[in-house]
């Protein structure tokens, strides 16, 4: 499966080159997917600061590690798993956790252009939301924020936790339900 704007054959291509020590390929690997890893990082980080220290730290730990990459299989989660690592880590380490989850659920502003009206509702149900989340355990507020607000896939978000695909299908389903519960209950 190729994500759109990512051809699966010249991401291999880059892999399998950059597996064999071409810095080029992987520097063309890292421009294609530094802004997911980025973004991965900041949900399990302390602060923006953290999240792109620790990017970076899991783009050069998946460098040198790229002689143990299973050929054929998906780089973007393999990745992914090791910034989701690091973030972790980090965070354990420093013992910081306060302010994460508003970072991590910043909602996109209202539109330019909108009608006022328009711009105040979107407000309202984007802070109703962020108000659902802040309310969720972290475990889910982790899998839909990797599932939703950062857009991954299944798979890559499993990559990202360190479980299997069912799990966050299941993880994913509860953690709606329990949201969807907790707004019902709040209007």
């Amino acid at each position: 499966m190729a994500v759109v704007g990512r051809p699966l054959h010249h991401e291999n291509e880059l892999v399998e080159r950059a597996r064999r020590g071409d810095a080029a390929a992987y520097e063309e690997l890292v421009r294609l997917h530094e802004h997911v890893a980025y973004r991965t990082a900041l949900v399990f980080s302390a602060s923006p600061a953290d999240a792109q220290d620790a990017a970076q730290e899991a783009l050069l730990k998946a460098w040198r590690a790229l002689p143990r990459f299973r050929a054929g299989a998906p780089f973007r989660p393999w990745l992914l798993a090791i910034v989701a690592n690091e973030a972790r880590s980090r965070v354990r380490a420093a013992g910081r956790r306060a302010g994460r989850e508003r970072r991590a659920f910043a909602l996109e502003p209202a539109r330019a252009g909108e009608p006022p009206d328009a711009a105040v509702l979107v407000r309202e149900r984007h802070a109703a939301l962020a108000q659902a989340l802040a309310a969720l355990a972290e475990r889910d507020r982790t899998v839909l924020a990797l599932r939703y607000l950062l857009e991954l896939s299944e798979e890559e978000t499993a990559a990202a936790l360190g479980c299997r695909r069912g799990t966050v299908k299941s993880r994913v389903s509860r953690a709606l339900q329990r949201m969807r519960t907790s707004m019902e209950v709040a209007r």
